[in-house]
């Protein structure tokens, strides 16, 4: 056996080896503060963000529980219950199908827009804290968590410069339609799993691509194959994903699935030679993906178009919910330099998805021409104008004018599940669309020596600039009864049993929802503020039908007239508890026309009992 001398590699090669075991035997603080060192710019950004967050959203601090949103109170109250129900999961209490609304009918999670994975995820703090802290905390959370983990695609990725990600990674979480769907939209502003899902989209491409043919030394042609294992991790990968943001929301994942075939079709005609070699294996890396996703998502999705309380339609009117032209070059009212003037342009102060001003949309389309003929800037072009022309809904409107003009959605309208989205949503998609344009730029400025290197990132600087985001509107709400708070709520009601506050929640006015909320879900409640088969034939429609005791309250609770009570009432509204299936009706003091309301109660059901701060009367 021969003894060959150690190289220089063999000496390297076992340095290393006493470094690493070096390092593993440091003390695991002193490990952490490397790790922090070596990720301390990225740490930076994620403070940034977060602070950012923090600051747009802090006027539902300190205390949650009595600050809502001001812009939209209504969905705030309807999350916050989606919160409380979910939470529940820790405590062994969970099914798709709840009664602790619309008893006895109950709702169907599935249908509604209920962040099922988010509102487990915080179930501790939930218990402990409530669900207004939950909400509050979600509502930054996913502004500061979509800006940062779209600076990660960027930056590492793409390879591009740190501050060319983070100018893209804010514009992605922060932008237009960021915040204004941060007014109680929850499951529209949790996008940080959609940088994930590109990048496991992005790595099976890589790994199915065998790379051009070659030459061995011979004159022989090879050519590699695919990296099958990292086309198994990535179809894995990204079946979790996509099974992880069915439960988080299912719009958000559908106006991404739509942006990404956009873009990989333009991509596969822009290089038809890497769709040649790569697709095989790529789409058979899809399949896989979608067969693993399927193994769960199954049952609960066939659950939320066939099973109880289950719809298959939308229930919202595209040619309503369809963006104005002209709100394109318009600066969001949300922004520090919006108008109100311009709010006129959308359908509520939830939708400024569309406001992307005329410096952005001037900048973006000059950040394609710099950046030249690349395969990603033209994908990226195609997919912007496809979601672009798609938000503008059936028919096109110009400064608030029908044109008779018929738009691109109109093609696919009718097709199932697209009849489900609101078409101006498509626009949501042109936030990382152009922020990658403006990445790509500023990232090539960056690294030239002309006077592109300051011109380029101050142009895109100055286009940011008019739609920075300014605090979101906030208001005080009224305390929830100490009735509730107290958990005297339960002496006239067992827990999971169902109280009939007065007047009862509707989807206008679901303010009562909030007693179940603070009581952690702990009762039911009949009707409410939800989605269910209650249109015509079965169709999806917000709310369910008034029984006539609820009717009638809700009549007194509008006017304060005495109404008529005889036994024909009284029988009905003991037929309307038995229905319900409730325990107990419970009026407090500060309700509309309280003591009209409480003269009526005791002709229908008889004398009061005063608990806390509440009439209460057992049925």
């Amino acid at each position: 056996m021969s003894s060959a001398a150690p190289t220089a590699s063999d000496a390297a090669r076992e340095q290393g080896f006493r470094l690493a075991g070096r390092d593993h035997r440091r003390p695991r603080a002193a490990r952490l503060l490397s790790a922090v060192h070596r990720h301390r710019a990225d740490l930076l950004v994620a403070l940034v963000w977060a602070v950012l967050a923090g600051w747009l959203t802090h006027g539902l601090w300190p205390d949650p529980g009595s600050r809502t949103l001001a812009l939209n109170p209504e969905d705030q109250t309807l999350y916050e219950w989606f919160l409380a129900v979910d939470a529940r999961a820790l405590l062994g209490d969970f099914d798709l199908l709840t009664d602790l609304l619309n008893a006895p009918d109950g709702v169907n999670l599935m249908t509604n827009t209920t962040v099922i994975a988010l509102g487990v995820a915080f179930s501790p703090v939930t218990l402990l804290l409530g669900a207004p802290v939950t909400f509050a905390l979600l509502a930054a959370g996913n502004l500061a968590g979509t800006a940062l983990a779209w600076y990660l695609l960027f930056h590492r990725t793409l390879r591009t410069r740190r501050v060319a990600a983070a100018l893209g990674g804010g514009l992605c979480g922060f932008g237009p339609g960021m915040v204004s769907q941060t007014n109680s939209h929850l499951h529209m502003t949790a996008q940080w799993l959609v940088p994930v899902i590109v990048w496991l989209v992005v790595r099976l491409l890589r790994a199915s691509d065998p790379g051009p043919p070659t030459r061995d030394e011979t004159g022989r042609t090879r050519t590699a194959g695919p990296d099958r294992r990292r086309v198994v991790t990535s179809a894995a990968g990204l079946a979790a994903a996509v099974t992880a943001q069915v439960f988080i929301g299912e719009e958000v994942l559908f106006l991404a699935a739509v942006t990404l075939l956009v873009m990989a079709i333009s991509y596969a005609v822009a290089d038809r030679e890497l769709a040649r070699r790569a697709l095989p294996t790529f789409a058979a890396g899809l399949a896989v993906a979608a067969g693993l996703a399927l193994l769960v998502l199954a049952y609960p999705l066939w659950f939320q178009f066939a099973g109880p309380q289950g719809v298959a339609d939308g229930m919202f009117t595209p040619a309503y919910f369809s963006a104005d032209l002209s709100s394109w070059w318009a600066i969001s009212p949300l922004s520090v330099v919006g108008s109100d003037e311009s709010a006129r342009l959308t359908t509520g102060p939830a939708e400024y998805n569309t406001f992307l001003g005329w410096p952005l949309l001037l900048v973006a389309v000059a950040c394609a021409i710099w950046v030249g003929r690349r395969r990603l800037v033209f994908a990226c072009v195609v997919a912007g104008l496809v979601m672009g022309a798609l938000s503008l809904g059936p028919e096109v409107v110009l400064g608030g004018t029908r044109t008779a003009i018929p738009g691109p959605y109109a093609l696919i309208g009718e097709l199932p599940v697209v009849d489900g989205a609101l078409p101006m949503r498509f626009a949501l998609a042109l936030l990382p669309i152009v922020a990658t344009l403006l990445v790509l730029a500023v990232d090539r400025a960056l690294g030239s020596t002309g006077r592109a290197r300051r011109l380029v990132p101050v142009a895109v600087a100055v286009a940011l600039l008019p739609i920075f985001p300014a605090p979101l509107p906030t208001a005080g709400r009224p305390a929830v009864p100490e009735f509730v708070t107290g958990g005297h709520w339960r002496q006239c009601v067992r827990p999971g049993g169902v109280l009939v506050p007065v007047p009862l929640p509707t989807p206008k006015e679901p303010w009562p929802m909030r007693w179940a909320t603070a009581a952690n879900a702990g009762f039911g409640l009949p009707e409410g503020f939800f989605i269910g088969p209650y249109g015509r034939g079965g169709t999806a429609a917000m709310g369910t039908f008034k029984q006539p005791t609820s009717a009638l309250l809700a009549d007194v609770a509008r006017r304060g007239d005495q109404p008529a009570i005889g036994d024909e009432q009284r029988r009905q509204a003991a037929r309307d508890a038995d229905f319900w299936g409730a325990s107990c009706v419970a009026l407090t003091d500060d309700a509309p026309h309280a003591d009209s309301l409480r003269r009526t109660l005791e002709q229908l059901y008889g004398p009061a009992t005063r608990i806390a701060d509440a009439w209460t009367w057992r049925v």
